[in-house]
């Protein structure tokens, strides 16, 4: 970034505790385990089977007794489906995970389907054989999942079944046991509002919209509900959990009693009553009898939904109650993100401070790049967690938009090369999710280029002003404008909610072609176009953004816009300043006033006078 010559690499000592380098599935294992599956199947009459990544929550990360794909096929990507016939065993995954899967999976065995080919739904309806009968799972899958399956199923003729004894865990002899991390309770400073008056928030919902109750089934809403917090996933602070909540009455939690101290069942017990996971689905029977029960068809089991229905309940399919609410963040949350975002910030600057002379070497590695920024992040004293696996790469495995870094595909950071790092933190008082691209020596024009009309399609998103009620896919064409004038584009969306010290991938609000939900104000998401030149680079930045309100002069409309949450520099190197408008650049200039404001007086001189010639005027 610094026009001087980098300054030496500091000979210092770096380690990652909280995310590991090892290959953690075998893809050399996959024919076999493929085929001890298909005789399971056929010991039980069934002709085929739908194995999602998924577990009974739709967790994005989930449990290691819960990766059936990654054990099955060696594919570790956090989405994927496989859906396993007699002569196929087709390996569903989106834009980000083409090449990574291409790696991964043993290509005899699993043929890769894109999505942006065909969907699981009508490959089966031209590949399943007819009167075939085709398993799932109904704890790993939704009734949005099962519906779709059932028409793309009788459109072939054959017939759709749920498994309940699940034949993967069959032939998995050494699966891992279920996680019991103790649950703990969040600062009510960090929290800003009590659970108390949280559930008369959801249950003024429901009793709007004229339902009984609603089956909480995503451990990110129940978290956020009763304010607290577990690890019972990697790189999210979630108690694996279940909740009741009625239109009126008392809530109830459900989770193993392990994973509770004494003085956290006191503190719940005045707002919920606490009862043991395996009594759930007694309750909820009890509970659905002559009710509308409202589930979310995006995370609710067809199992769960099977027993309302046995008992004389209805299922209302419908979005979580809470997920709208947990998405507007408020005062005390926005506080701790913006005070995780500045600490974040610091560690960041003095990590790429420190790679400018760390790179120029010509011997520093993917992994080592990793384990120095997360070392930066620890030394905050703050740091949790990191908010996911840090994506580490360098010339072409930047272009895998989600690589992950281990022993086996790791490589030096050469001269010439673009290095794209993807990375974000778990502090207790907020989530930080942020991309930087960086030029080791000299980019190339057409590196510059394709940098500058990313950060383009960057600072006109950040820059947008849109009347309430827009939504991310009104907004999504912004980032990629510039990239679509020259005939580019990204195969992912732009931007993803982001949790307050919870999951740095949040719904209901994104920015992209599928993001039909209203922006509102306090919710968080990020903004991250890119370009990815396969078996060449990648680049993205990202930023996390705030909606929040925006005063116009005229028309007497409601507007709003984002605050840039993330402070750190953008290489000013790889900017082709002939390229920007003079909009483009005040703002370029103005963000990274700000960032040296904000950043340089907790800086330590050396890495202060590295920033303040990274964050110069463009010339």
């Amino acid at each position: 970034m610094s026009q001087m010559p980098p300054p030496p690499a500091p000979a210092r000592r770096f380690r990652a505790e909280f995310q590991s380098f090892d290959e953690t599935a075998d893809g050399s294992a996959g024919p076999a385990r493929l085929a001890a599956l298909r005789a399971e199947l056929e010991r039980r009459g069934v002709g085929g089977y739908v194995v999602p990544r998924a577990d009974a929550h739709q967790n994005e990360y989930v449990p290691p007794g819960e990766e059936r794909l990654a054990w099955l096929t060696g594919f570790t990507g956090s989405a994927g489906l496989l859906v396993v016939l007699p002569q196929v065993a087709a390996l569903f995954v989106d834009g980000r995970y083409t090449l990574q899967a291409a790696a991964q999976v043993d290509g005899d065995a699993f043929t890769i389907v894109p999505l942006a080919e065909t969907t699981p739904e009508r490959w089966l309806e031209a590949n399943l054989p007819a009167g075939l009968t085709l398993g799932f799972d109904p704890w790993r899958t939704t009734l949005d999942g099962r519906d779709k399956f059932a028409r793309a199923v009788a459109a072939a003729r054959g017939v759709l079944v749920g498994v309940a004894d699940d034949p993967v865990a069959a032939i998995w002899a050494d699966r891992p046991l279920p996680p019991s991390a103790p649950l703990r309770l969040l600062d009510p400073a960090l929290a800003g509002e009590d659970a108390g008056a949280k559930l008369e928030r959801v249950q003024a919902v429901l009793a709007k919209e004229k339902v009984g109750g609603a089956l909480i089934s995503d451990p990110h809403a129940t978290a956020w509900l009763f304010n607290v917090r577990g690890g019972d996933v990697a790189h999210t602070p979630l108690p694996l959990a279940w909740s009741l909540v009625p239109a009126e009455g008392r809530a109830q939690l459900f989770l193993s009693p392990a994973k509770l101290s004494p003085a956290v069942r006191e503190a719940l017990a005045p707002v919920v009553d606490i009862r043991p996971e395996d009594e759930l689905e007694a309750a909820l029977a009890a509970f659905a009898v002559g009710r509308a029960l409202r589930l979310d068809q995006a995370t609710a089991p067809v199992h769960l939904a099977e027993i309302v229905e046995r008992a004389g309940g209805t299922v209302a399919k419908g979005a979580d109650p809470v997920s709208a609410l947990k998405a507007r963040k408020n005062a005390a949350e926005i506080a701790g993100m913006r005070a995780a975002h500045l600490r974040d910030g610091v560690a960041l600057t003095r990590f790429l401070h420190w790679f400018d002379g760390a790179a120029a070497s010509g011997t520093l590695t993917e992994i080592e790049a990793v384990e120095a920024l997360e070392t930066f992040r620890r030394e905050t004293g703050q740091l949790t967690d990191v908010s996911f696996p840090t994506i580490s790469g360098a010339g072409p495995n930047g272009a895998i938009v989600h690589y992950r870094v281990t022993r086996a595909t790791n490589r030096t950071i050469a001269p010439g090369d673009l290095f794209l790092l993807d990375s974000g933190a778990q502090y207790p008082d907020g989530t930080t999710d942020v991309t930087r691209t960086m030029a080791v020596g000299t980019p190339s024009p057409d590196m510059r280029a394709h940098f500058t009309l990313v950060l383009k399609g960057h600072i006109a998103l950040a820059r947008a002003v849109f009347p309430k009620g827009a939504t991310g896919a009104q907004l999504d064409t912004l980032a990629r404008q510039f990239l679509w004038a020259a005939g580019l584009d990204f195969e992912h969306g732009t931007g993803h909610g982001v949790g307050a010290g919870l999951s740095v991938h949040e719904g209901p609000a994104r920015i992209s072609k599928l993001g039909h939900v209203a922006l509102e104000p306090g919710m968080i998401l990020s903004n991250e176009p890119g370009y990815y030149r396969t078996g060449a680079y990648g680049i993205r930045i990202e930023n996390l953004i705030l909606v929040e309100p925006r005063e116009m002069a005229a028309g007497g409309k409601s507007f709003l816009g984002f605050e840039t949450l993330t402070l750190a520099p953008i290489d000013r190197r790889l900017i082709d300043t002939a390229l920007l408008t003079a909009g483009e650049a005040a703002w370029i200039d103005s963000y990274h006033a700000r960032v040296a404001a904000s950043i340089g007086p907790l800086l330590d001189p050396a890495a202060r006078a590295w920033m303040e010639a990274a964050t110069a005027p463009l010339e």
